[in-house]
């Protein structure tokens, strides 16, 4: 049984991303994250979950792109989707802001939980460029690896989906532009909606109904941001 059979991926995301786990830049990743839980150190997501953003989307199912950072690194939070926490924990400030843009945007009341799922089995990929991260420790797996992993997810939708729909929010998801073909794709910009960089620009981008209106323009279903009660 090779590396690959022991991952649970999606099977689209698995065919389209097999060739990655044979990688010298994924046996390294691997080692770093062996050495990690052998050291007793708490890694988030738990394992089940590291990849909840691919077995969540499908890749023929992709509609929108949103781009994280790295998980985030409180107990309980992380649960493989950027931006998003699991029920019953505190909505995090930057997703304060994408609620309080799409309250603006769509007059969509503000949901009293920050768990995105809904979205994902929607078709919008929410994508962590960083997939792990120690506990209280922010961005202590960045360049371990994971980084060639997550540009290949997005070279991936750029060619084999159409018509998709990617919101750069702050410096380093706009560092990904370079991933993505712009004559094929929407792609939205903006500062970060972190609570230190929202009001110059995030507020008020409108980006959610102009997603919606670029896939249903193309005869898509657009997304339907309301979040179901947990």
């Amino acid at each position: 049984m090779t590396d690959d059979d022991r991952i649970k991926l999606e099977p689209s995301w698995k065919q389209a991303l097999r060739a990655e786990f044979d990688q010298p830049y994924m046996h390294q990743l691997r080692e770093f994250l062996r050495q990690e839980y052998a050291a007793g150190k708490e890694i988030y997501p738990p394992g089940p979950l590291i990849f909840n953003a691919l077995n969540s989307t499908p890749l023929d199912k992709v509609k929108v792109v949103i781009l994280g950072q790295d998980p985030y690194h409180g107990p309980g939070q992380a649960h493989g989707l950027c931006f998003s926490v699991q029920p019953g924990v505190t909505t995090p400030p930057s997703l304060v802001n994408i609620y309080k843009e799409l309250q603006r945007d769509l007059n969509i009341e503000i949901p009293r939980h920050g768990c995105l799922q809904s979205w994902a089995e929607q078709g919008v990929l929410l994508l962590n460029t960083t997939m792990t991260v120690e506990r209280a420790n922010a961005a202590s797996h960045a360049k371990k690896g994971w980084e060639f992993f997550t540009d290949r997810i997005i070279e991936v939708v750029s060619e084999q989906q159409a018509n998709c729909v990617f919101l750069l929010w702050g410096a380093h998801a706009q560092s990904k532009q370079k991933l993505i073909d712009a004559t094929k794709h929407l792609v939205l910009k903006s500062v970060h909606p972190s609570p230190l960089s929202a009001y110059r620009g995030f507020l008020g981008c409108g980006h959610f109904s102009r997603a919606n209106s670029f896939l249903e323009q193309r005869g898509l279903t657009a997304i339907d941001w309301r979040l179901p009660a947990v």
